[in-house]
């Protein structure tokens, strides 16, 4: 009889140490690491997607190009992820539909570009800041803090357009213009003729920017009329004021811009 109480009592020792072993013993984990990302899934998506804007390598055409290292809005990978998923309106649309794998693998591949080398730029850079200078470019344009914001800031304009983007809008300004961008008129009932960029608009006022730099706001009803003139610039073609060689050497120049490093 004792020894059966005597195994009765070992056999629940026994069991005791089992289930305190199994409580303190860290459940192994079912959650899978997310896979790799995939470059080459990425390139598929970025050959659907994106590289309408920033072409089929890329290097940059309607929206700026991507072979380099650091983005001014994306320094890392998530914000690069976010900046893919907001957009940036109204030029960039939002890619909410990339669910987080095809997001990794969109970034990978993006990353992957800087690896591609720029274009060789033909061209004398130094004789195209002459020319830069020469054509009161400075008048419309900043670059490096110098110049009036009337139009783009062209600071880092190097890195974010292609050289050949550039000498496409020396040549036809029209065909770089920004979704958001209108050149408007505006005749107030006293007669006088305003021109520039449209900087906002409602149903009942807008705002507008003159070649100086300074801001008209009316109410329409104070105008007589107010012209939209849709795919307008002020920007001239200089395909018809500089020789070849000064194009040449202006697109150079501009391609050179990289900002601060």
């Amino acid at each position: 009889m004792k020894t059966v109480q005597l195994k009765l009592s070992l056999a629940v020792v026994c069991a005791a140490f089992t289930f305190l072993a199994a409580q303190s013993t860290p459940a192994q984990s079912t959650d899978k690491k997310s896979p790799a990302a995939d470059s080459v899934a990425g390139k598929k998506l970025f050959e659907r997607h994106c590289a309408l804007c920033h072409g089929i390598d890329g290097k940059g055409g309607r929206g700026p190009a991507l072979n380099r290292v650091r983005f001014t809005r994306a320094p890392d990978d998530d914000a690069l992820k976010s900046l893919i998923t907001d957009g940036i309106p109204p030029v960039m649309p939002e890619g909410w539909f990339f669910d987080d794998d095809a997001l990794a693998n969109l970034v990978a591949y993006v990353r992957s570009l800087s690896k591609i080398p720029t274009d060789p730029v033909p061209g004398n850079a130094t004789h195209g800041a002459e020319t830069y200078a020469r054509s009161s470019c400075s008048t419309c344009h900043m670059l490096n803090a110098v110049g009036s914001p009337y139009g783009p800031d062209l600071t880092a304009i190097g890195e974010r357009r292609s050289p050949a983007f550039l000498a496409k809008v020396l040549s036809k300004p029209s065909d770089g213009l920004a979704e958001d961008f209108l050149f408007v008129r505006a005749t107030t009932s006293s007669g006088q003729i305003i021109e520039g960029i449209r900087a906002n608009e409602d149903s009942f006022t807008i705002q507008i920017k003159d070649n100086s730099g300074r801001f008209h706001s009316f109410r329409k009803s104070q105008l007589t009329n107010l012209q939209r003139l849709r795919g307008e610039t002020p920007m001239p073609s200089f395909a018809t004021i500089l020789s070849p060689t000064d194009m040449q050497d202006l697109v150079a120049f501009l391609a050179s811009q990289r900002g601060p490093q």
